[in-house]
């Protein structure tokens, strides 16, 4: 990994990201000086990235002080596409490789209004085939993909939630502690592998997409329907299928 930093720096780039990534640090506009020795710079070396991102319109300056802080030219970037859109356009390649490859529909299920939204599948290149419609919403407690996201929540929100959701508060509480302890092994895992609750003769194996220190952005989950065009694999080896999916996508999400 040094190899390659070392191989191919770019060192006004990295000055020009050292400068926006610190004064978004910082609450008040800040001098040239400010800056270069909050980056560990002379002052006179960070002179021509302060004009140019000035003139790209990265950077203002105060009016009375002349010191620099950021402007709202990132935050524009940054929210002309939804995540969602993001999310779809990473993933749509590494799902249609899986589905090509499992003989076996994958989809993409997000968190909305306390559902399971699925926002993208690729189809199974098989004459029989599972297919689940994008845009299509069901109940979380009754979805693997459901529970994997509920799995992956910090616990305060995962509760919000599900206090919120009528089948939950049916539960006997018995029941609810047993669901809860099921979402528990689930984080565990990393992976959900059961029957579906929706559709008979289906098998569901469901990874997140992210971790607990990136954040979990979606569920990829594989609808195993058994079929005489089956390729026969085994859990263990659709389980690294998926796994690997799941970190392509990541990696063209960039992380």
């Amino acid at each position: 990994m040094e190899e390659k930093v070392s191989k191919y720096q770019a060192p006004a780039l990295e000055k020009g990201l050292d400068i926006l990534e610190y004064l978004s640090q910082k609450a008040t506009p800040l001098s040239q000086t400010e800056i270069a020795n909050g980056i560990n710079k002379n002052p006179n070396e960070i002179y021509r990235m302060l004009v140019c991102l000035e003139e790209r319109g990265y950077l203002v300056r105060e009016e009375h002080s002349a010191k620099y802080m950021l402007s709202l030219k990132l935050y524009n970037l940054s929210h002309r596409h939804s995540p969602v859109d993001e999310i779809r356009r990473a993933s749509q390649h590494p799902m249609h490789n899986l589905a090509a490859k499992l003989k076996q529909s994958c989809h993409l299920g997000v968190l909305y209004n306390d559902q399971l939204m699925v926002i993208f599948q690729a189809k199974s290149p098989s004459p029989i085939a599972l297919s689940i419609e994008e845009g299509s919403l069901f109940p979380l407690l009754l979805t693997a993909s459901g529970r994997v996201l509920l799995a992956f929540l910090e616990e305060t929100e995962r509760l919000n939630i599900l206090n919120r959701i009528p089948l939950y508060k049916s539960y006997s509480a018995r029941k609810q502690k047993a669901f809860l302890q099921e979402l528990e092994e689930v984080q565990q895992k990393g992976v959900y592998l059961g029957t579906s609750d929706l559709s008979r003769g289906v098998t569901d194996i469901v990874m997140p997409i992210g971790n607990m220190e990136t954040g979990v952005f979606a569920s990829l989950a594989v609808s195993i329907l058994t079929t005489e065009y089956d390729e026969h694999f085994t859990s263990e080896e659709i389980i690294e299928e998926v796994q690997a999916c799941t970190q392509h996508i990541l990696n063209r999400l960039g992380f």
